[in-house]
């Protein structure tokens, strides 16, 4: 149930998956939740909820908040003696989200649940913020057996790897997103290039971009540095590295591969198959015009291809590679909070929203994730009015890594977006640009 800016950023290539996770958001939520951490009351482990009045928090704008209206509207049906008050906060970011959520909670209206960004479980789960769900999750096994039966094996161990620093469960995990390209399939027809049933290589992708250069005057793909997640990780990922090591321990930034991966984005610039970074640039009105070939983004990018009627000239294409397929991959998360008064009724509510019936109507609305039930990922509610092979998405996760998400993350985003912006622009050596941010980056860690 993933919400998202669905503007394009203004370097250009991509629609913003929840823009940027800002360090004031989260480090103000931390110390408002802290305070109640030991006042948890209510009910745990599983019991009937009886009557309740439960609080659910989740990031959502207003098309987006009727539309959800609708499936919150249900669980009240079917179940009358809770009143589910679901507040959507139009914020345009995660950072943003945080800072209204704990505004709210030092005013004294704490929530039972809040949605979570893959960017803010590892720290929320680290302060001892959370009510473990494992009693909830024995009692109610066949349930959860149900949806986790139906969820990417991935997605459930990255859960519990960076959803937890004791071994318990505090997270029920949501949609996703990962990384492809969208495609203008017109385009690639027009300049007699074939578009990709599978992989193909960074070569055959630069090629590509040169014979529609050439055959078309269109842009291959917009190079650009202001989003991490769909303008720097796929890079990095389908090079054998990222920005850091698989424990988030290790800045990894200056790898030879990243320096490698750096140096051919920055081709795409010299080369011509980019326009230059910098100032706005609408990927998607350009793509419609026949002026650019593809656009890297997440399912987030389809409500925006959608809006100025462009879904039919679209395909979702894999990613080109270097070494290995790769895309990063965020997903939204349900806890309850220790401090709420209603956990039996909470638990209640998130085992509603893992039902087939929520999933499919996730999928019918045309959100902006992708359902976590692959029944549902490759059904007919989630490709009607899609990309064609719009499919891939969920398919990436088999080769997807979680976008790097310490504590300390919205502060070393700053170091990577600049030091890539220095390299693919050449305002400094490319090895230069990334040794120096990822010596930033470690002294984070």
């Amino acid at each position: 149930m993933e919400s998202t800016n669905q503007q394009l950023v203004a370097q250009g290539s991509s629609f913003s998956r929840r823009n940027v996770l800002r360090a004031a958001g989260l480090a103000a939520l931390v110390p408002a939740l802290g305070g109640l951490a030991a006042c948890g009351g209510g009910n745990s482990g599983g019991g009937t909820p009886g009557k309740a009045t439960l609080s659910f928090l989740y990031l959502g704008d207003a098309n987006q908040q009727a539309a959800f209206k609708q499936l919150f509207a249900e669980f009240n049906k079917q179940n009358p003696d809770i009143t589910l008050n679901a507040t959507g906060i139009p914020a345009g970011d995660w950072g943003s989200f945080v800072n209204t959520v704990s505004t709210q909670i030092a005013g004294g209206k704490v929530p039972d649940i809040i949605q979570v960004a893959t960017e803010g479980q590892a720290l929320l789960a680290s302060k001892g913020l959370l009510e473990p769900l494992d009693d909830y999750i024995a009692k109610d096994k066949a349930a959860v057996d149900d949806y986790y039966g139906d969820v990417n094996k991935n997605l459930l161990d990255w859960t519990k790897k960076y959803g937890s620093t004791d071994g318990k469960t505090y997270y029920m995990p949501g949609g996703f997103n990962t990384v492809a390209l969208y495609a203008n399939a017109s385009l690639f027809q027009k300049a007699g290039v074939e578009l990709p049933s599978g992989d193909w290589s960074w070569d055959d992708f630069k090629k590509a971009g040169h014979t529609i250069k050439d055959k078309t005057g269109a842009y291959l793909i917009p190079a650009a540095y202001g989003f991490p997640f769909a303008d720097i990780m796929p890079w990095l990922l389908t090079n054998g590295t990222s920005t850091l090591n698989a424990d988030w321990t290790q800045a990894t930034y200056n790898s030879p591969e990243a320096v490698q991966a750096a140096e051919f984005v920055k081709s795409l610039i010299d080369e011509g198959l980019s326009p230059k970074p910098g100032g706005q640039f609408d990927a998607g009105t350009q793509m419609k015009q026949g002026k650019l070939a593809t656009f890297a983004s997440g399912r987030f990018a389809q409500p925006g291809i959608k809006s100025i009627n462009f879904i039919d000239g679209v395909q979702i294409i894999q990613f080109p590679k270097n070494k290995a397929n790769g895309s990063p991959i965020g997903w939204d998360a349900w806890p309850i909070l220790k401090a709420s008064k209603n956990k039996d009724a909470a638990w209640t509510f998130i085992k509603f929203l893992i039902s087939k019936q929520a999933s499919e109507f996730f999928a019918k609305v045309g959100g902006t994730n992708v359902p976590a039930r692959n029944a549902v990922a490759q059904s007919e509610a989630f490709t009607a009015g899609a990309p064609k092979n719009v499919t891939l998405f969920s398919k990436s996760v088999e080769w997807a890594t979680p976008i790097p998400s310490p504590a300390k993350g919205a502060q070393m985003q700053k170091f990577i977006t600049e030091a890539w912006q220095q390299a693919i622009l050449g305002t400094k050596p490319v090895q230069e640009a990334l040794d120096s941010a990822n010596k930033q980056i470690q002294a984070l860690l």
